[in-house]
């Protein structure tokens, strides 16, 4: 009987994540009629209405209040309206991400792409090694492999797939028909980029998801534990480690950035600091956030208080 019982909530949860991605799908496929920016500000619109009445827009002020503690709650409110639109924005440019970005060297009008630190690009490519190129959930932070694939440059990118299995495999199928080789994150996922930088390539990896063990870092003033992934690999290959990200534009353009190389924290003995890089990454992520607030998902559980701020 309990073997039974197990079976059917077992069924019950392949149909419920089943369900979810037909609904999700359907959404995308819905947003195909229309042209891409009225589909992106349909997304932005709609999310910003069905976002604050979720539990997650509890999580998201929650957030919003500890990192900004000298804002208001009404600039707070409209920062996390526009984080959720932002989502939104996000959605719908999945879905366009073939036809959004139309960088050209060659173009002298603004397209809707403008790409700064080429020469960076330029460099990585014709003059091979190991390197990391890092990232956060800002902006359309999908545009960057794809920018670097346009570049030729061949970097191998680590991502989180989602819970959903049926999700998990479209996402998956697109994302690696546009941006290269992709690992997903799990146990073994370190030794496969350890594998690509041995081989003198470059992996790409996003350093602001939750992480339960790991090193002990502050985010906005506030302890959080961050993923060792990076500076291990850096102390390991001893490889040079670019900050990248996507800015949002005014009428549905975007602006990708690639920044200098970092000059990596060391101890006394010339060793890296693995916390100190760490800290490192997360400061730098942070002045993105304070730049652009509403460009990040305050949504994410960065500082595990969901289940303190849910219940």
């Amino acid at each position: 009987m309990k073997l039974f019982l197990t079976r059917i909530v077992l069924k019950l949860e392949h149909f419920r994540q089943w369900l979810i991605a037909q609904l999700a799908f359907g959404f995308m496929n819905f947003l195909k009629l229309f042209p891409a920016d009225s589909a992106i500000r349909f997304a932005d619109w709609l999310t910003r209405k069905i976002g604050p009445h979720t539990s997650r827009h509890k999580l998201m002020l929650f957030n919003l209040r500890n990192a900004f503690p000298e804002k208001g709650e009404a600039e707070l409110e409209e920062i996390a309206l526009a984080s959720w639109g932002n989502m939104g924005r996000l959605a719908a440019e999945y879905v366009f991400l073939d036809r959004l970005f139309d960088f050209d060297p060659e173009r002298t009008g603004p397209g809707r792409v403008e790409v700064s630190g080429i020469p960076i690009f330029l460099d990585l490519r014709d003059n091979p090694r190991p390197f990391i190129v890092f990232t956060a959930h800002t902006g359309n932070f999908e545009l960057l492999p794809v920018s670097g694939a346009a570049f030729g440059l061949r970097v191998t990118v680590l991502f989180r797939p989602p819970n959903n299995p049926y999700v998990a495999q479209k996402v998956f199928d697109f994302r690696s028909a546009r941006m290269g080789k992709l690992v997903p994150s799990h146990a073994g996922s370190s030794f496969a980029l350890a594998r690509q930088l041995e081989a003198g390539q470059g992996v790409g990896v996003l350093v602001d998801q939750k992480f339960r063990k790991g090193l002990k870092t502050t985010f906005f003033g506030l302890h959080t534990k961050t993923n060792p992934l990076l500076p291990k690999l850096v102390r390991q290959f001893n490889c040079e480690v670019y900050p990248a990200r996507c800015i949002r534009l005014p009428g549905n353009r975007y602006r990708l950035e690639i920044e200098p190389k970092l000059d990596m924290p060391r101890d006394e003995k010339g060793n890296l600091d693995l916390t100190a890089t760490a800290q490192m990454l997360n400061d730098k992520v942070e002045s993105w956030v304070r730049e652009y607030p509403a460009q990040w998902l305050w949504y994410h559980d960065r500082w595990k208080v969901k289940h303190e701020v849910l219940k």
